[in-house]
């Protein structure tokens, strides 16, 4: 009976996943993250201070990078919906978009054209634009594997942990391998950019290695035949973000999530190296980034059942606020900021809300994919994880320009690599604990507005098998 019962499910999409299944796909996010991590933790830093990038030219890179993004973004997802390579649907594109993606990430890191705006273009454009054709399909890749809610929750913590690993082997790893190749031992001097391309060359062959065991342990199962792709097209992008109100709520909840990760990510070096005067210790603050995926991702599906996943997100954008509001405390009273465990705690309580709430957002993308099925009969999921794509990069652009503009307008002296002055300390401030919470008070807002429970993605999923 019970084998029946599974057979009836699986026939209606609602597939089981193995362990190692989910481990497979979770390898996407980690090679990813040991990419998109090093970038936004530490590109500004390197332009700033290896490459020799003024602040204000680095953010207004970031900004048009993004825009070219807002442009690609649509056409990547409309292409990867209408067309089904032998390799796969959607994770065909891990091993094509890989190989590429790998050499633009290491170029990315060279300082053979020092102080070059147009090599710095060059490769961090075409970086982006290598990412975004993985990051979609691998977006997509997640609502192909099965139409089960309770998976996704699975499939979703063990994605997060896995992308959390990436996380911190570059917020724990990275300034160690470069502090070891640097002749001077700094990340932040000229004399440390080959130790750069050396790390990088290390991190992005690993994440190769890692998308290639993805792409051999997904299988795709839900996804539109050859017929239906037939009649996607660009314009269904609007035609669903018009009519998917979930997809809005959650398109702008990634903004402001994003734009919030960025600009702390990005600060952070800044923070530990010129305000805490502890560059010693970045590893350890950038590690603590990570270490709480470990422990309470593994415990979502739990807590989601325990209390629901809006309330869920409420109690974790609060601790994450509550972990800021601690690191501005601790820093604007001199007796505390010498206390370098306090900075620790903070950034572990500010972590585990950040990491369990935005974790937790990938979770919903299936759902609002589920929802404009209902409504359209399309299962486009390239095109609704583009719509995605471009929200999280239009917060990665806000996230990208805001710390570039802040630290010149504060007067950040890039060739001083051991003090700057109160005022540039107070910025760096700003940008490490204020900006970030108040985007997380705009993201509970924003959340508030999501009215798809399970009960309601069930009975949606439900119908459109019944189809």
């Amino acid at each position: 009976m019970n084998a029946e019962k599974k057979l009836t499910n699986e026939s209606k999409g609602f597939y089981k996943l193995s362990q190692v299944q989910r481990i497979g796909f979770g390898s996407g996010d980690l090679a990813q993250n040991l990419i998109y991590q090093t970038v936004s933790m530490y590109l500004l830093i390197f332009y700033t201070n290896v490459f020799g990038i003024s602040a204000a030219s680095a953010g207004v890179m970031f900004l048009v990078v993004r825009i070219v993004d807002v442009i690609w973004d649509p056409i990547v997802g409309t292409f990867v919906d209408k067309r089904n390579p032998k390799m796969g649907k959607y994770r065909s594109y891990l091993i094509l978009g890989g190989i590429p993606l790998t050499g633009f990430a290491i170029l990315c890191f060279w300082n053979g054209f020092s102080g070059s705006l147009f090599y710095a273009y060059s490769t961090y454009v075409g970086l982006s634009m290598l990412y975004t054709l993985i990051n979609v399909p691998y977006g997509a890749l997640n609502a192909s594997l099965t139409r089960d809610t309770d998976e996704i929750t699975k499939l979703t913590a063990v994605r997060m942990f896995m992308a959390n690993l990436g996380g911190l082997a570059v917020g724990y790893g990275v300034p160690i391998v470069v502090q070891y190749f640097s002749p001077d031992g700094k990340i932040n001097s000229k004399e440390s950019g080959e130790a750069w391309f050396i790390t990088m060359t290390i991190y992005a062959l690993a994440g190769l290695a890692m998308l290639v065991f993805c792409y051999t342990q997904t299988k795709e199962r839900v996804v539109m035949d050859e017929k239906e792709t037939e009649n996607v097209k660009v314009s269904d992008l609007w035609t669903e973000f018009k009519h998917n109100g979930p997809l809005r709520v959650l398109a702008f909840f990634f903004i402001t999530a994003f734009a919030m990760m960025a600009i702390g990510n990005s600060a952070g070096s800044y923070y530990m190296i010129y305000n805490v005067q502890a560059p010693e210790m970045l590893p350890y603050f950038m590690a603590l980034g990570s270490i709480p995926a470990f422990i309470f991702m593994p415990l979502v599906p739990a807590i989601k059942r325990a209390i629901g996943k809006k309330q869920m997100f409420y109690v974790f954008l609060s601790i994450a606020i509550a972990g800021m509001a601690m690191l501005y405390i601790i820093s604007i009273v001199p007796a505390l900021k010498t206390q370098i465990w306090l900075v620790f705690v903070a950034q572990f309580v500010k972590s585990t809300g950040v990491i369990v709430a935005t974790g937790y957002m990938w979770a919903l993308v299936p759902e609002v994919i589920s929802y404009g099925e209902r409504a359209t009969g399309k299962r486009i999921s390239g095109i609704v994880n583009a719509l995605t794509g471009i929200f999280y990069k239009a917060g990665m652009a806000l996230g990208g320009i805001v710390p570039g503009l802040v630290l010149a307008y504060v007067g950040f002296d890039e060739k001083n690599n051991v003090t700057q002055s109160a005022f540039a300390e107070r910025g760096i401030l700003w940008l490490v604990a204020v900006v970030p919470a108040l985007l997380l008070i705009a993201a509970m807002f924003i959340i508030s507005k999501y009215k798809l429970t399970d009960e309601v993605i069930d009975k949606i999923n439900l119908e459109i098998g019944a189809r």
